[in-house]
């Protein structure tokens, strides 16, 4: 059983669905993500449910950086999927594919919110 991630015209996951391995390709199939790109009208892309932060879950090659979710968008460049930005100012690394705040998460056990405006992390006390 393989994953495939549907594209809009700008990328973005439109949907992931469940279809057949590279391997099982019938006469007349090049290639699943072709065909699967074929039949439903979207630009189609392989994504391995055991890869997330571009490493395999279960100690294999990681595949394509993450496993599509949607609103994720593909790379084309980096051939990976990259969740969305939570906020301007944080930078992708390229190692994980995840998103980072300009400044680190603090490590205290405390919760935390990040402020876009002051560019921090700020405690959560409220609720609490």
């Amino acid at each position: 059983m393989a994953h495939y991630a549907l594209l809009d015209t700008d990328s973005v996951v439109m949907n992931v669905i469940v279809g057949r391995d590279e391997g099982d390709l019938p006469d007349g199939i090049v290639s699943w993500e072709e065909h699967y790109a074929e039949v439903t009208g979207y630009a189609c892309k392989r994504t391995s449910y055991n890869t997330s932060k571009n490493q395999h879950l279960n100690g294999g090659t990681p595949f394509r950086g993450n496993y599509a979710g949607i609103g994720y968008r593909y790379d084309t460049d980096l051939d990976a999927f990259i969740p969305p930005q939570p906020f301007p100012s944080w930078t992708l690394d390229e190692a994980t594919f995840q998103w980072a705040a300009p400044v680190a998460y603090p490590d205290d056990g405390l919760l935390y919110n990040w402020d876009e405006a002051l560019q921090s992390w700020q405690e959560v006390t409220d609720g609490l």
